[in-house]
């Protein structure tokens, strides 16, 4: 899906994802549901270009289906080709999002997890982006809670219990 092709009865919001109170990202998404404490969207590959991960490529065309919660501290998003192949889950590990008018607003703690379309390959990622970012020393309980949601997420993904955006 693109953006351009996303359904008008369907209501958008702009989705913000933030890193160290700066905008990292702001793009268009189709709200899916909102529970009053998951809201699901989904949107295009808002980036420029490929992202070459070596492990799976994000590219223009791929539609992300992004689950967000009021009370985790983390994000699913399921990654598709423009033509519906499954690439994997993508975990992003945030503070909880916070949803206002037509915005959500994410902060981006660094840590990920990485789930294959088969579960066979999974893999955390930007441990070191994590630590070196100091959130540890600034805010020690938001570091614990970060880490706790990557440790649990990690868990479930290797006991097959993962990936998806159930609960």
């Amino acid at each position: 899906m693109s953006a351009s092709s996303a359904d008008p009865s369907r209501p958008s919001v702009d989705v913000v994802l933030v890193k160290d109170g700066r905008t990292k990202i702001r793009y268009p998404a189709e709200v899916l549901s909102d529970d009053g404490t998951r809201i699901s969207v989904r949107a295009a590959w808002a980036a420029d270009g490929v992202r070459d991960f070596g492990f799976v490529r994000f590219e223009p065309g791929d539609v992300f289906t992004e689950h967000y919660w009021r009370d985790r501290w983390y994000a699913v998003k399921e990654v598709r080709t423009g033509g519906g192949v499954l690439k994997g889950w993508y975990y992003d590990v945030t503070r909880p999002v916070e949803a206002a008018g037509d915005e959500l607003r994410v902060e981006d703690l660094d840590l990920d997890l990485w789930v294959s379309a088969d579960g066979s390959d999974v893999r955390r990622l930007d441990e070191d982006e994590f630590a070196a970012g100091g959130l540890a020393v600034r805010d020690p309980a938001a570091a614990a809670a970060a880490v706790a949601a990557l440790d649990a997420l990690e868990a479930l993904a290797r006991a097959g219990r993962l990936p998806g955006a159930a609960g």
